[in-house]
């Protein structure tokens, strides 16, 4: 009898399991900072109004990820570098393989954010135009951006991005290893820029994103949504002029713009594909 069924439940038990603490972390942290430090006054996190559909981003995410990006580097494995023996393919998860693996890990794990940031950049460029925003818009259809927002990603949005990227750079050699700090570092960072905070870090705007960097773009187009792209370092909207920060000025106002989107979040996934069907017909 396969155990196939009795490990994805394991894995998922296990996600679980750390994401559960970090959340609590999570919550304590900005409930305190945005106390103190709010871009948008009004009422906390808790009591958005869609702090429902958010809280099951929050807990799925991890979950399908972890489950795809694994089974995308097992298939990999085995295609282009014909792996698989378990004991070979465990090896090869655990350890990376070739020349990157080599590297110190700190220096792996810097060469993923950078070239992770740079390639996803352009993916996030790609999803606010033509036939992908559809799955985009999901992410921006929150119109009280709080540091749990960050999670709500259609699953095509997040196939097409994030473990795309994570996949070929792990199948390029990097260890996986550099999950083990640069998984926090990212999921940190990602609640940080959606964070309720006002802070644009004075010179270090232009280093790494902040929360009012990032909140421009989750605004009207015409305010500033289609700028500041980057996910972690601004300089790639430096480079190609897609960088936007008002001095002396907040973003206050979220959302899509034209027709509104589901709230719930069975009606934001089926989304996307009953505007393919409404324009099929």
């Amino acid at each position: 009898m396969s155990t196939l069924p009795l490990e994805v439940l394991t894995m998922f038990g296990e996600t679980i399991m750390k994401v559960v603490p970090i959340t609590i972390v999570l919550a304590v942290v900005f409930t305190v900072l945005t106390h103190f430090w709010a871009c948008n006054p009004g009422k906390p996190w808790w009591r958005k109004s869609e702090i429902v559909t958010d809280i099951c981003y929050w807990f799925f995410v991890p979950l399908i990820t972890r489950v795809v990006r694994i089974g995308l580097l097992v298939l990999g494995a085995a295609v282009v570098f014909n792996i698989h023996d378990a004991d070979e393919l465990i090896a090869f998860y655990e350890n990376g393989h070739g020349p990157l693996a080599q590297l110190p890990l700190w220096v792996q794990g810097i060469l993923f954010l950078v070239v992770s940031d740079f390639l996803l950049y352009w993916f996030h460029r790609m999803y606010h135009g033509g036939g992908f925003w559809k799955y985009h818009a999901i992410h921006h259809s929150s119109e009280e951006v709080e540091w749990i927002s960050a999670a709500r990603f259609h699953p095509v949005n997040l196939f097409l991005g994030t473990v795309a990227v994570d996949v070929v750079l792990l199948m390029a050699g990097i260890s996986p290893n550099i999950m083990l700090w640069v998984g926090p570092f990212t999921t940190f960072h990602s609640a940080f820029v959606h964070a309720n905070l006002n802070w644009t870090l004075g010179p270090f705007k232009y280093v790494i994103a902040t929360p009012v960097f990032h909140r421009w773009h989750h605004t009207s187009l015409e305010q500033g949504g289609n700028t500041n792209f980057a996910g972690t370092f601004p300089i790639w909207d430096i480079m190609f002029g897609t960088f936007r920060m008002p001095e002396g000025q907040l973003p206050d106002n979220y959302g899509v713009d034209g027709e509104p989107l589901p709230k719930e979040f069975g009606g934001q996934l089926a989304y996307p594909f009953r505007q393919m069907r409404s324009a099929a017909e």
